[in-house]
């Protein structure tokens, strides 16, 4: 006769459904209001059914931690008011295509930091209620959580780059992170970002188009036509760059242009220009950081050729 299985603990069955939505992490208080005690904590960790993170957060598997799971145990650590900021907000907002390196945290001014080597948890004089997103893990919301990360990043080239993938992937809109902007009266990266951002209005929506414009203008070059809608038989594409009264094209080759995927569209995209007499001309990422006055001859050239001159001094 087998033996009844007995029934699961309750207080386990809740432990684990508040887990499931915090990457398979919970905090001390988490535990010990479901009715699980310090000591059966410590009874599982020794037997390496879970695992302590830090002193407040308990994995409950003994496998590797997930990103998710990181990002709650450093607000969990964090404590009450904690809440992640920067670019460890912006990755837990959805941001792809970019890998944190330290998860920030901001507490409020006053409060106790439970200082660890694994989160940067610190106390912000920026910190507002105002400024929680709504529902999920605690963050900041995307529009601050962008310029803060702009600010707090290693080099100029990364703060332009958060920026520009913010508004590429769609998680806010520069006006909204230009109205954050202005909230920040001092630091030595706020010029720069302001130009990041009237950039961004202006309709550039890569690194690329963002550099390209730069030297455009730097080389005295005529402004072009951003995301331009154009449609031929096979459907609607945009071009990078546009001179309409120069009939010139520049697109912008990323890495992603190399992908077998793309190849067969970009071709024909090119052609249909090319047969509605457009001059295309492309200038790959690799090449704008490597040998960008040929490119940028190339480009003047085909402006000449269309009957662009420069103004007279």
């Amino acid at each position: 006769m087998t033996r009844p299985t007995p029934d699961p603990d309750p207080r386990l069955v809740a432990l684990r459904r508040i887990a499931a939505d915090q990457g398979g992490v919970v905090s001390r208080r988490q535990a010990y209001a479901s009715g699980v005690t310090r000591w059966e904590i410590r009874s599982a960790v020794r037997a390496r059914r879970w695992q302590l993170i830090h002193d407040q957060a308990v994995c409950l598997h003994n496998s590797e931690v997930s990103l998710t799971g990181h990002l709650w145990a450093a607000v969990l650590q964090g404590g009450p008011h904690a809440r992640l900021d920067g670019a460890a907000a912006l990755v837990a907002s959805g941001l792809q295509r970019f890998e944190i390196r330290s998860i920030r945290v901001s507490v409020p001014r006053g409060s106790r930091v439970r200082r660890t080597r694994r989160y940067d948890i610190r106390q912000t004089r920026r910190w507002s209620a105002e400024d929680l997103a709504p529902g999920g893990i605690p963050r900041t919301r995307v529009e601050v959580a962008a310029v803060r990360a702009a600010l707090w990043a290693r080099t100029d080239k990364e703060a332009t780059y958060l920026l520009t993938l913010v508004v590429q992937q769609g998680l806010a809109r520069p006006e909204s992170i230009g109205a954050e902007l202005l909230r920040v009266r001092r630091d030595r990266r706020r010029l720069l970002l302001h130009a990041i951002v009237n950039d961004l209005l202006d309709g550039a929506r890569s690194l690329g188009e963002l550099d390209v414009g730069r030297e455009l203008r730097r080389r005295g070059l005529p402004a072009p036509v951003r995301q331009v809608l154009r449609q031929d038989r096979a459907g609607r594409y945009y071009l990078d760059l546009y001179w309409p009264d120069l009939k010139l094209v520049v697109e912008i080759d990323g890495i992603h242009h190399l992908w077998a995927e793309n190849v067969v569209g970009d071709a024909l995209r090119q052609n249909a220009l090319a047969l509605d007499g457009d001059t295309v001309l492309r200038l790959p990422l690799l090449g704008l950081r490597l040998r960008p006055d040929e490119f940028f001859a190339q480009v003047e050239t085909a402006m000449r050729a269309a009957g662009w001159a420069r103004p007279a001094a």
